[in-house]
């Protein structure tokens, strides 16, 4: 059998390059090369794409984007023929492409910008595809369309640039404090900040605004966060609840990857019948979202049993040790297979 030439794309104009350069190479590490040749696509910070022939091991430390091991590329956008085009000096040669492995996380990578290039050029993706990737990044908008699924979402409230006036302010003092200042649109816990009194909003409307052109405030939810790991298009594969145990503060860019004060416990300690809501209530959200592939889904489950959402991660960590591969192993599901699955569910569609 021949094998499938997968793109693997990874890095991206993204403050999230450095996750994206760790998830790529545990993804291309532990993909099935009996079956799948990857088709490795690095893309700078400033969006300059190369077609990857080095050392993974270059990926891992950052080092990848050098003369020896790159050449200029870019994706052939003729439905037509699925091709990687690589841009020598005198000449050109194209590789064939059978699907797209999208690792890039954040902006212009998992918010539907790359997925919009892919669908136009009819290149299977791996993964959420346009729609469901912007609606995922857009926290406002997927928690409308969760509460119109019958979901709990945090009360919240939207502010545009420029609009930073005493009735947002009175709007904001309404919802209660404490809350959360969040980009609407980024990943990874870039520019959230929690808010405990009123002068503090300030510098935290300021921060989220540096990394988008939105911010939403959240009333913060208490109790703990828990998570659900879903695969596929029609019949789906739920991994095990996962739970968020913190010592202090919140789940920040920092705790997210380095778990200094705190442990994710893989299945989360609740019974299995409240297991088995957040499983319900997860695939709904995935559901209404339009996902496809895999998804990792994020929501918070109160003192008092309530299950509340938080966000979909379209393109999660993706290594080994993240969350959702983690939350997968504890139902038997290794990486190599999550791999395999998902890029079979693209391209079987």
């Amino acid at each position: 059998m021949n094998k499938l030439n997968i793109a693997v794309l990874f890095g991206g104009c993204s403050s999230e390059y450095s996750i994206s350069l760790e998830s790529a190479y545990a993804v291309i590490s532990h993909i099935n090369q009996e079956l799948y040749q990857p088709v490795m696509i690095g893309i700078t910070k400033d969006g300059t794409w190369y077609y990857f022939e080095g050392d993974i091991e270059k990926i891992a430390n950052n080092t990848w984007c050098n003369e020896a091991d790159c050449t200029r590329a870019i994706l052939s956008p003729n439905r037509t023929v699925h091709e990687l085009i690589l841009l020598y000096q005198n000449d050109t040669k194209a590789i064939p492409i059978d699907a797209a492995f999208p690792v890039l996380h954040g902006k212009n990578g998992e918010d539907g910008t790359l997925q919009g290039m892919l669908e136009l050029a009819d290149i299977a993706i791996v993964g959420c595809k346009t729609l469901a990737s912007a609606l995922c990044m857009d926290k406002d908008k997927a928690h409308r369309l969760a509460r119109l699924a019958g979901v709990l979402v945090p009360e919240s409230y939207v502010l545009e640039p420029g609009r930073w006036q005493k009735t947002e302010l009175d709007q904001i003092n309404k919802i209660g404090y404490p809350l959360f200042v969040k980009p609407v649109k980024a990943g990874s816990s870039y520019g959230v900040t929690r808010v405990l009194r009123e002068n503090e909003l300030s510098n935290a409307i300021n921060l989220a605004f540096t990394f988008d052109n939105q911010v939403i405030i959240e009333k913060a939810i208490e109790g703990f966060e828990v998570g659900c790991a879903i695969m596929g298009n029609e019949e789906y594969t739920i991994g095990e609840v996962d739970e968020i145990d913190l010592a202090k503060g919140f789940f920040d860019f920092d705790e997210k990857y380095s778990l200094k004060t705190s442990v994710i416990h893989v299945p989360a300690r609740i019974s299995e019948e409240k297991s088995s809501e957040i499983k319900e209530k997860a695939l709904i959200i995935y559901k209404a979202l339009g996902c496809r592939g895999f998804a990792r889904v994020d929501l918070f489950l109160t003192p008092s049993g309530q299950i509340v959402f938080n966000e979909v991660n379209t393109i999660p960590g993706f290594t080994a040790h993240s969350r959702f591969p983690s939350m997968m192993k504890a139902i038997g599901i290794t990486f190599e297979q999550i791999i395999s699955k998902v890029i079979e569910l693209a391209v079987k569609e």
